[in-house]
């Protein structure tokens, strides 16, 4: 690949394998599901450990990236933190300065820098100082030449994410400073809804199509008029990644989405985002992650665990798996821990403790989401210390009627589900679980668990294997399903 911003030309290069997973094993040693049980059961049978016993295996794995102290002060490339200056030159210039002397910090000091698309190199740390402001343009142009990059789990050739990192090592953006996306009601989040002029939907479908038709990737291209949003941060393929630290505001769409990726920490980042599809954090077909003590304050899932839609997802078949959220704050969303809705590839071993979720605006606190368009094998979930204060649905929600509902070929499987310590002071569902007949929820359990303020009691149709031990309904001892449907 070319040193400079990868093109066009790269990218087909790279993807020879259909930007399958025979691209990805040498880069980070993913493996694909296909070809055998994947690093988080091949650990679990190896060292014998299961369920929360393999949480420090997998930390010991997850390592942030170290940089030389060097430092590359965007202003000495000409950068002006006045607002107005186009500065996406200088950012350009002291990346690759930083990269070519074997890395660094490329620094932004204080003030409100102005820029287009960021692309990361290997062994640069992006850093954005207290008091600054690392502002993007609101025109689409500046986001092109467009890029591989994954659409709402489909891959296509788009607009540049915001802050872009493709086959790279060792990439980081901290500070105490801000990230503002400056989308609002007139730029970017009306493409969504086109009830003020372009609408994305026309090229949405048009890329699902392509997608089940199985055209070639380069040939998906959706840039400028196709109105599809570009991710604010997406390290794509790429191994040790580090954001710590940074304000996210006003993003397109999703905020952080690392695809592929092995070994990503996303520690203290605090997200105030409210446009449509704002999701916190989506780590998508990943591998040993980390997303600790954030803040999330979204438009829709806090968090949303991802691994490809449809086709692509049963193409590129890399699953998300070994991921830990711990001491994380949950405002508004859709979800606080959602897995799917694009999970096709599958997900496993996934833990979430310690957390705080309050708001009447969040939907629900643990949520599945997955259709027979989809299918994929969600399994060995696990949630536990986790103090819900109010949300507007259920504290627990399998909903495998999503979107499309049964209407696919493909069943969904959600298996091995654990909530430990989990206590809820209002919602309307305590559990809302729902599989049709030929599709899968199978082993829930429910343990220590108290929920109180429980409107509407519980919905929990065709789910096999229920556990409850020690779980309180509104005050009241609930041992069995029937108990539980009732208020």
């Amino acid at each position: 690949m070319s040193k400079g911003n990868p093109t066009r030309r790269d990218f087909v290069k790279a993807l020879t394998a259909s930007a399958g997973a025979a691209f990805l094993a040498p880069l980070i040693s993913l493996g694909c599901r296909t070809a055998g049980a994947g690093s988080g059961a091949a650990a679990a049978s190896t060292t014998g450990a299961t369920g929360w016993e393999m949480v420090p295996g997998i930390l010991a794995r997850i390592r942030p990236p170290t940089f030389p102290e060097r430092d590359f002060d965007i202003t000495r490339y000409g950068a002006a933190g006045d607002g107005t200056t186009d500065c996406t030159e200088a950012f350009r210039q002291a990346i690759a300065a930083c990269g070519a002397a074997g890395g660094g910090r490329v620094v932004v000091p204080a003030g409100r820098f102005l820029t287009a698309a960021i692309h990361l190199r290997s062994n640069v740390n992006l850093h954005v100082s207290r008091g600054a402001t690392v502002a993007f343009h609101q025109d689409p142009a500046r986001y092109l030449p467009a890029v591989f990059t994954r659409w709402e789990g489909m891959e296509m050739m788009g607009y540049s994410p915001f802050i872009y990192a493709f086959g790279q090592e060792n990439i980081a953006i901290t500070g105490e400073g801000t990230l503002d996306g400056q989308a609002d009601e007139t730029h970017w989040w009306p493409w969504k809804s086109g009830k003020a002029g372009p609408n994305q939907l026309p090229a949405r479908n048009r890329l699902m199509e392509m997608m089940e038709a199985n055209t070639p990737v380069e040939q998906r291209v959706f840039a400028d008029g196709s109105y599809l949003r570009p991710q604010f941060i997406q390290p794509y393929r790429c191994r040790n990644v580090l954001i710590e630290g940074v304000t996210i505001v006003r993003s397109p769409m999703w905020e952080i989405h690392p695809v592929l990726c092995q070994n990503v920490t996303v520690r203290r980042v605090n997200i105030v985002s409210h446009g449509p599809n704002n999701d916190g954090c989506d780590p998508e077909s990943c591998r040993d992650v980390l997303i600790e003590e954030c803040s999330f304050d979204t438009g829709d899932d806090c968090i949303a665990i991802k691994s490809g839609r449809n086709a692509d997802g049963r193409r590129v078949d890399v699953p998300s798996e070994n991921i830990i959220v711990r001491g994380c704050h949950m405002k508004d969303g859709h979800g606080g821990v959602t897995i799917g809705s694009e999970i096709s590839g599958g997900v496993r071993y996934v833990f979430a403790e310690n957390c705080r979720m309050d708001s009447p605006n969040l939907d629900r606190a643990l949520r599945f989401k997955n259709n027979a368009m989809r299918g994929g094998v969600l399994e060995h979930v696990y949630m536990r210390d986790v103090t819900v204060g109010q949300v507007a649905d259920a504290v627990l929600s399998i909903d495998l009627y999503y979107e499309e509902g049964p209407r696919g070929p493909y069943v969904p499987v959600v298996r091995d589900v654990e909530m430990l310590r989990v206590t809820s002071r209002k919602s309307p569902y305590g559990i809302y679980a729902r599989a049709y007949e030929k599709s899968e929820i199978s082993n829930i359990r429910l343990v220590d668990c108290t929920f109180d303020g429980v409107e509407k009691g519980s919905v929990v149709e065709g789910v096999r294997g229920v556990v409850l031990r020690n779980v309180k309904i509104n005050g009241r001892p609930v041992s069995d399903v029937a108990e539980l449907a009732a208020r």
